[in-house]
């Protein structure tokens, strides 16, 4: 199983998810920062993208519309498709799948909720995927980690010279990425990610070491830090 260096790249947006622990009653995806939808910001960092031939985003029906404008607007050069999101952000990504198009060598999979991605650390990402047929951005872990058993007690502290913390984009060769999910579909195996699903097949992913900046928006100070930081950005243009 192999991958062309020059083969279209196909980005996943997984939108489904809600707002519940952002104290919103809007999904996060589509709360504003700076005027802008937190989605239309993490996708303002794709555009870019070389060899990128499509991009495919799934959410809720209620906002298909919104989504659609917004892939005409920033890609409407490149094919691109607003389908259903699932009840799990694996089942978003299983449907999604289903649109990829054959000519797709890679597919990238990135959070709507990740907005800081640097563009550098995309392409990093793409060039050891390509190259070893998968690969996942990634921090070194600071804090001392603790493994807990059933009463809450520490069981063991391993090192944190061997654990990462796990990011987007996650990238994989084509192939391999659908082979992960059926596998996944065939023996009902879930995944907090998809490189675990990829792992299960014995698949080759490499860590690609990236930023804290690239945080995921989940509680009412991400969204904070991240007002912070546009606002930061828009004083130094």
């Amino acid at each position: 199983m192999t991958v062309v260096a020059d083969q279209q790249i196909s980005l996943i947006i997984p939108a489904a998810g809600s707002g519940e622990r952002m104290g919103k009653t809007v999904p996060k995806p589509y709360l504003k920062l700076d005027g802008k939808s937190v989605l239309e910001h993490t996708l303002s960092a794709f555009t870019g993208l070389k060899r990128l031939g499509e991009v495919i985003i799934s959410t809720s029906p209620e906002f298909h519309d919104e989504t659609e404008e917004l892939l005409s607007r920033l890609f409407g050069h490149l094919r691109h498709s607003v389908v259903r999101g699932g009840a799990e952000r694996q089942d978003s990504i299983r449907n999604a799948l289903k649109n990829v198009s054959e000519k797709s060598g890679l597919i990238a999979v990135h959070d709507a909720v990740r907005p800081f991605v640097s563009f550098q650390d995309i392409e990093k990402c793409v060039s050891e995927a390509t190259k070893w047929g998968g690969a996942v951005l990634a921090v070194p872990v600071r804090d001392t980690i603790k493994v807990a058993g059933s009463e809450q007690e520490i069981v063991s502290t391993p090192k944190r010279d061997s654990l990462w913390h796990a990011q987007t984009p996650q990238v994989f060769w084509a192939a391999l990425l659908r082979e992960a999910y059926a596998n996944a579909a065939e023996y009902n195996i879930s995944g907090s990610d998809d490189s675990s699903l990829v792992e299960a097949i014995g698949g080759k992913v490499v860590l690609v070491e990236g930023s804290a900046s690239n945080f995921k928006l989940t509680y009412p100070m991400d969204l904070q830090i991240a007002e912070f930081l546009i606002q930061k950005e828009d004083s130094q243009e």
